[in-house]
């Protein structure tokens, strides 16, 4: 029998199983050539032609009436906050088992992030742990739909209904997909995509906002035209400090292409969970349940879950260290529980709102010994292993190599 590749074998996998991302054509081509030769490159006036272009097709996939286009997916969190009138102090409640950009946005608009764990079933936020920190200080939720799953949409609708609390979607790696049958986006008062290089549709860089508010798309709009009256939101009465967050007619050009080929590589994506799903359950690594109320599954991370059982007892990492020897690129700690990641920095000293909850900052280490998120950590520490939507695009047979390579180290689990 072969010896597992990080111990000097041959790896599985001489070429990583892997589609080239982005995947651009003639479309995206075509697009960006007729953006550069008309010479109108910039955001400004906003929204630029092609923006708007984008914002209308955008929105209407995503059952909204309104979109607007900003610089990245972080900033639209920003800008969603501001335009809703978040104040200094007022509390905002995110998953502990996300990218940093969910509770930095609170941070920067003088507001306090209140981490909350998530469900076991599928790593997003958990309605229960949202209920119990909403206090009086609370203005919005923003849950994640994380991976391949999404949110709890229903229980959060009705707490937010509830409490009179904005929902702001974090949908950065959710476009296209669905909950019973309508758009992601949709649900709450607003929704935040990101075109980031790795997401599943990209210009590089961008973001947008949907929402079917049009007061709310104003203001949007405003914010992130650095709080000017323009266009289709010259009759805002109130003078909003904004930011200049426009997105480029270039970047815009090259997602109203991304955006026609996005069902066809969504069903892509979904073949190919299909053909790998039954054979990795067999070997121990298995997919988050899908909910029944997800009727198109949007894949940017396909998530599994490691049994350690299934392979001898070895850790998760060690695992991951073997397969990406054998070469399958796949991640553990992709996300780890926030207070947890060094970039989540933020100090008192700075933000003075946030004493009264972190004392010194978010990782002071007095403040760390108090936070405790049990499934994040074990998700993030024992549990999860992420596959990029990459992997997903990859052909047929490259998709049997992946499988392959981890029945192989599943053999030689007792070496590791």
């Amino acid at each position: 029998m072969s010896k597992l590749a990080i111990h000097g074998g041959d790896p599985v996998c001489g070429d990583p199983p892997a589609a080239r991302w982005p995947e651009a054509g003639e479309a995206e081509r075509r697009a960006l050539l007729a953006a550069f030769e008309e010479g109108d490159w910039g955001g400004y006036p906003e929204p630029g032609p092609r923006a708007a272009a984008f914002a209308e097709a955008f929105a209407r996939s995503h059952d909204c009436a309104h979109a607007i286009c900003a610089a990245n997916g972080s900033v639209t969190l920003e800008a969603a906050l501001v335009a809703l009138g978040v104040e200094a102090g007022d509390e905002v409640i995110v998953p502990a088992y996300t990218w940093i950009a969910t509770a930095a946005c609170a941070i920067r608009t003088n507001a306090v992030p209140v981490f909350v764990d998530v469900e076991p079933r599928s790593w997003c936020i958990d309605p229960d742990a949202v209920q119990a920190a909403v206090t009086e200080r609370t203005r919005a939720i923003i849950p994640v739909h994380l991976g391949a799953s999404l949110a709890d949409l229903d229980r959060l609708v009705e707490i937010a209904e509830r409490h009179d609390l904005a929902l702001i979607e974090d949908c950065a790696h959710a476009h296209g997909a669905r909950w019973r049958e309508r758009g992601v986006g949709s649900w709450g008062a607003v929704g935040s995509f990101s075109f980031q290089t790795s997401k599943l549709m990209t210009a590089g860089e961008g973001g947008a906002l949907v929402t079917n508010d049009a007061e709310l798309a104003a203001r949007c709009h405003s914010v992130i035209n650095c709080g000017r009256h323009e266009g289709g939101y010259a009759h805002l009465d109130e003078w909003i400090f904004g930011m200049n967050a426009r997105m480029t007619e270039l970047q815009a050009a090259l997602l109203c292409a991304q955006l026609e080929a996005l069902p066809a590589l969504t069903a892509r994506r979904a073949a190919a969970i299909e053909r790998l799903s039954a054979p990795l359950a067999e070997l121990g690594l298995h997919a988050l349940p899908r909910d029944v109320r997800v009727t198109t599954q949007a894949a940017y991370q396909w998530v599994l879950r490691y049994d350690g059982d299934a392979f001898a007892g070895a850790s998760r990492d060690r695992f991951l260290r073997a397969l990406r020897a054998e070469g399958v690129d796949a991640a553990g700690p992709f996300y780890v529980p926030l207070p947890d990641h060094p970039l989540m920095n933020a100090r008192s000293a700075q933000w003075p709102q946030l004493r009264a909850r972190y004392g010194e900052g978010i990782r002071a280490p007095e403040t760390l010994e108090k936070l405790s998120f049990p499934v994040t950590s074990r998700a993030a520490y024992e549990e999860a292993v992420w596959l990029h939507h990459g992997i997903l695009l990859a052909e047929p047979r490259d998709l049997d190599r992946v499988v392959d390579a981890v029945a192989k180290v599943k053999r030689h689990a007792a070496e590791l």
